[in-house]
């Protein structure tokens, strides 16, 4: 026997010993809990960068005024390149298993967020956002929740899920509110989640377990023979393959599902924009009501002013709205399908981030435009998390973390216009132009997405992610 078949077979003795083991009573509820602990902090580690924009912005880029939005964006590109390592690091998650990266993920995010808490520079401080940008895409509470929830009521344990993890984003606020008597004191606000995270990851080290789906994929997949995995290949059939970005590319665009999904995403994605300057949108339009007014007399007061008072105060219904979104397209997804609720959350989005743009140009309650900023982000992200979700119910066992993190090198099209459009503008034009320019590439964005959706795209709801072979709807 050779050392790769003894090795091959210890593998299979160990996963069966796993699958083997008993769950003790409570187990599922337990992991509920566990996982909405780890998604909080996927969710503040993802939001708290954008709820102190205009803070981080004009404290570190003090010396270009109106435009230091734009040149931090400009310098936050050198985070790019951990993004796209993390599209190769997270098909390794269909090999070695969802729970390792599940422990991993969390704790990276966390050390990430202590940077920041320490940075006293932009080296330190960027060293933390690139970490922070490489960990957040992975996800892997997603893959946790797609592969131990009921069938019949994934989506809705999904959206409570996500509810529990964007009341959570509401830490944020309350820490601006109890630390910041400045604008510049900002740092202190990234200590808490930092502390919290890590917490979660030792608890999840400890309780958590693999999921049966993923055991049961990988004992199928050692115990082909050699011929048989030559002869699948030979066959082009993806569940063959072990995971890859390049098989799962292979397979999403041989396939009219995923293929289209993939395209949607991409212009869902033209309107990112939108989501990494709500704060500055509702800072700067807030500011210049404060001046049309007469309340203060130039810019920069006017915009620590709303940064301390008025937006703090929104954020803290922001976290409300975007709640809301996401148990309202869980409810759509199970009740009415996929497919509609992913209509519905993009066409929430158009009209909320209307509503939240003007509403704080014309000085609305912080209020109304807080539940509004929340609707549009949260609703844009329901979006993108129902089209995963499609993605990975329209993808077979072996390939769904693989075609789930591959999409990426579609979306990215869409990444890029928002970014290389929108940041070089934002820069010439100011702060103040923040919401024309995230109204310009999100509504045409959003306009040819949804005939995508409308059009080119199957609902997924009821479909056994077991048997699955995305070959349904070609």
């Amino acid at each position: 026997m050779g050392r790769n078949e003894i090795k091959r077979q210890r593998e299979i003795a160990r996963w069966e010993r796993e699958l083997k083991k008993p769950k003790k009573n409570g187990y599922f509820a337990w992991l509920v809990f566990v996982i909405c602990l780890i998604y909080m902090t996927d969710e503040v580690a993802s939001q708290i960068g954008f709820l102190m924009k205009t803070d981080i912005a004009n404290d570190l880029f003090a010396s270009f005024g109106d435009s230091s939005v734009g040149i931090l964006e400009l310098v936050s590109m050198v985070v790019v390149p951990f993004q796209v390592c993390s599209i190769f690091y997270k098909p390794l998650a269909d090999k070695w298993g969802r729970k390792t990266f599940l422990v991993i993920n969390t704790f990276g995010m966390s050390l990430a967020l202590l940077l920041i808490f320490l940075s006293n520079s932009l080296i330190l401080y960027f060293l933390g956002a690139c970490l922070i940008q490489f960990f957040i895409p992975h996800d892997m509470h997603v893959v946790y929740i797609m592969e131990f929830a009921p069938e019949k009521h994934r989506a809705r344990i999904y959206s409570c899920i996500k509810f529990v993890a964007n009341m959570g984003v509401m830490l944020v606020p309350l820490l601006r509110r109890a630390l910041m008597q400045d604008s510049s004191e900002w740092r202190k606000v990234f200590l808490i989640p930092a502390i919290v995270g890590l917490l979660c990851s030792f608890v999840a080290l400890i309780s958590a377990r693999e999921t049966d789906a993923f055991i049961n994929s990988r004992l199928r997949y050692l115990r082909m023979t050699d011929e048989e995995r030559i002869e699948l290949k030979k066959q082009k059939r993806a569940e063959a393959a072990q995971g890859g970005v390049g098989e799962a590319l292979r397979f999403a665009f041989s396939h009219k599902q995923i293929k289209w999904l993939y395209i949607t995403s991409a212009f869902v994605n033209v309107g990112l924009l939108l989501t990494m300057q709500y704060n500055v949108i509702m800072n700067y339009g807030y500011a210049e009501h404060f001046l049309k007014t007469g309340q203060y007399l130039t810019l920069d007061e006017a915009v620590n002013a709303a940064s301390v008072g008025v937006v703090t105060d929104a954020l803290f219904f922001f976290t409300i709205g975007s709640a809301l979104a996401q148990v309202l397209m869980g409810f759509i997804c199970d009740g009415k399908g996929r497919k509609t609720a992913a209509i519905s959350m993009a066409s929430i989005c158009v009209v909320s981030l209307l509503g939240f743009f003007f509403g704080s140009n014309l000085g609305w309650s912080s209020v109304i435009v807080g539940l509004l900023c929340g609707a549009c982000v949260g609703s844009y992200y329901a979006t993108n998390d129902i089209l995963i979700m499609m993605i990975g119910e329209s993808s077979p066992t072996n390939l769904r973390s693989s075609t789930i993190s591959s999409q990426y090198f579609v979306t990215a099209a869409g990444v890029i216009v928002s970014y290389g459009v929108g940041l070089p503008l934002l820069t010439i034009l100011g702060n103040s132009a923040a919401g024309w320019i995230s109204l310009g590439l999100a509504l045409p964005g959003f306009v040819v997405a949804l005939i995508c959706l409308c059009t080119k795209t199957h609902d997924t709801t009821g479909i056994n992610m077991d048997t699955v072979t995305g070959c349904e709807w070609d």
